[in-house]
Order: C-alpha cells, then structure tokens, then sequence
C-alpha cells in the first residue's frame, strides 16, 4: 500500500501543477480590476489590429511622397504636415479648398456670420459641423428620452416615429435635403431663403447654404440616435430614488438637477463621444446633398486627393485621427475625474 502512495503520490502532485492549473491559480489570484482587463484582453487584441494597424500604416504612407504614376514613392519625413499647415498642399486640393484657410472677406449676403475663407478650410469646416451638430444632436435627444422615459398610452409607438430618421440610409437622406433645394424641383429654399436664411437662387452651390442644410439634416438623422443612447442611461436610474425625492418635497427641476443629470452624465459623454468621432468623418452626407468642392470636409480631402497625392491624403487622415484621439481622451479623462 506504501508503495502504491507513493507511486501514485507523484504523480497527484503533477496533475495539481501543470500548466492549467497554474493558470487558472493565477486567475484565482488576480483583484477584480486585473481580472476586468484580463477579460477585454481580446477586444484590445481586435482594436490592435483593425484598428492600430491601419493607423500604424496611414502614419508610415504620410511620410512618402506618393504620388500615383510619377516614380517611385520617395521619404519626405514630415513635409506633408508641413505643407498643410503652411498651405503649400492646398493646389492639391479640389476647387478654391483650403486645409485651414484663404483670405477671410466677408461676405454680402451673409455679413454677421458668413466668412469667405473660413469656409474654404476643410479642417474649419469640420470642426463647425461637428461642433453645431454634436451640441443640437445632444440638446433634442436628450428631450426626446426625457420625453419617452415617462409613462404614456402609445409610448412605443412614439418610439418607433422617433427611430425612423436614424434608419433612413445617409444617400437617401441626402437625396431628399438635395430635392427640397434643387432650383427646379425644391420647395424649401423659396420660403428660406425669402427670410434670409439661406442663399435664395443656387442655394446649394452656396457654401454658408449648403454647411447649414448639410449640418440640420445630420441632426434631423442622428438625434434619435442620441435619445436612444440616453434613454438607455435613464431607464438604468433607480427609481426609488425619485420616490424618496417626492416624498422630501423636491421639485420636478431639483430631481432632474440632483438625481437624473449627475447620474445620466457618464452615459452622456459616451453618447457625445460616439457622434464626435462620426461627425469627425462627414463625407456622404455632404457628397449626396451638395459637392466637396461647395462644403469641404478632412473626409472630403482625403477621398479627393488619395487618387492623386496618397502621402498627402494619408497626413489629412492621420491629422484627422489626432483630432478624434484627443476629443477620446479628453471624454476618457472627465469620466475618470468623476469616477474618483
């Protein structure tokens, strides 16, 4: 019998220290945050290579001169953020485009509000839509969840009403923005434009007219996107907490102030996250309703000139991601600051 515990003692021994097990010991032992960053593992190895890879490869192509059919591609370092910032790069551009801008004149149709230059800069451009549309888009989906978070006979059928903007493609949505305007068939720009809203004869040739219907049609798409997004943050509050509210006495404003906006702000800046990074990226949009030429856009560059200029349109790309990178981190930082 002793020798038989003693055969098989060695081997007990082995099986309870062998790879496997080991692992799964060291799992054991991992605090929840190790465990957390253990299980999305796998999501940063995807991110790392659909994501960080072809990042990786637009910075290496923004370092060569590679311009399609003349030689071959030659190392230029940073010549290329150079020439964008210095304007050396705008005659690659299509029409009077600029990557930050011309002469600024004012315009006589526009003179409060419409700069010339400015609105030549696809980088000015992009950040005004962005900017325009993220801040509406935020302001009337959070009414609409607000609205489709209470209790009221045909709830889900508001809801369908308000999701069906969100599910119209972006060409079929341009094409209907450019149909209202078209000089032969739109209705909209004889009204709009007879109180001076928009340019009153080739209104989307215009390039005030144009940024402005291109900018209310995103946000007539992608508030219900932004509603969606918070309602989801709404229905995770506990509502007992707005019964203890009640019954201290607290307001409909003072619930809203210290109960819903500070406990639906993570879900906020997730949501305005998301549309940055999508607005960042305007193309179709503007290239169904109007041109590129009319309402420039980073996007806009970079399809117009990879044809042409590739380690151009590569920097335009990878200047781009900067811009997105630090609107990431910044929202990655405040909810980190609340979080503490």
């Amino acid at each position: 019998m002793a020798a038989e515990t003693d055969e098989s003692g060695p081997t007990r021994e082995t099986r309870r220290s062998g790879p496997l097990v080991a692992i799964t010991r060291w799992m054991e032992n991992l605090g929840e945050t190790g465990f957390a960053y253990l299980l999305l593992t796998p999501v940063f190895v995807l991110l790392g290579a659909i994501a960080l890879y072809p990042l990786l490869r637009t910075l290496e192509l923004s370092l060569y001169t590679n311009i399609i059919g003349v030689g071959e591609p030659e190392f230029v370092g940073l010549d290329h953020y150079v020439s964008l910032f210095t304007g050396a790069s705008d005659p690659w551009l299509p029409g009077t485009s600029a990557f930050l801008w011309g002469d600024v004149t004012l315009s006589s149709t526009f003179p409060f509000i419409h700069v010339e230059g400015l609105l030549r800069s696809a980088l000015a451009v992009t950040l005004i839509f962005t900017l325009v549309s993220v801040f509406f888009e935020t302001i009337i989906g959070f009414g609409q969840a607000l609205v489709l978070d209470q209790e009221f006979r045909g709830r889900s059928w508001v809801r369908v009403a308000i999701i069906i903007p969100w599910a119209i493609p972006i060409v079929i949505q341009g094409m209907i923005f450019y149909l209202m305007f078209h000089p032969s068939t739109g209705f909209a720009t004889e009204y709009l434009g007879a109180w001076g809203i928009v340019a009153e004869t080739n209104t989307l040739n215009d390039p005030f007219s144009s940024l402005l219907i291109v900018t209310v049609a995103d946000i007539w798409k992608t508030s219900a996107f932004m509603a969606l997004l918070i309602l989801a943050g709404l229905q995770s509050i506990d509502r007992s907490l707005y019964d203890v509210a009640r019954v201290a006495g607290a307001s409909r404003w003072q619930q809203f102030k210290l109960i819903t906006f500070p406990l639906i702000l993570p879900t906020l800046g997730v949501a305005i996250l998301f549309r940055t990074i999508d607005a960042m990226r305007v193309y179709g949009l503007i290239d169904s309703v109007s041109s590129c030429t009319v309402v420039p856009s980073l996007s806009c560059m970079v399809v117009a000139t990879f044809g042409s200029q590739r380690g151009l349109a590569s920097a335009i790309a990878f200047v781009t991601a900067i811009i997105i990178g630090i609107a990431v981190l910044g929202v990655i930082y405040q909810q980190y600051k609340e979080g503490i």
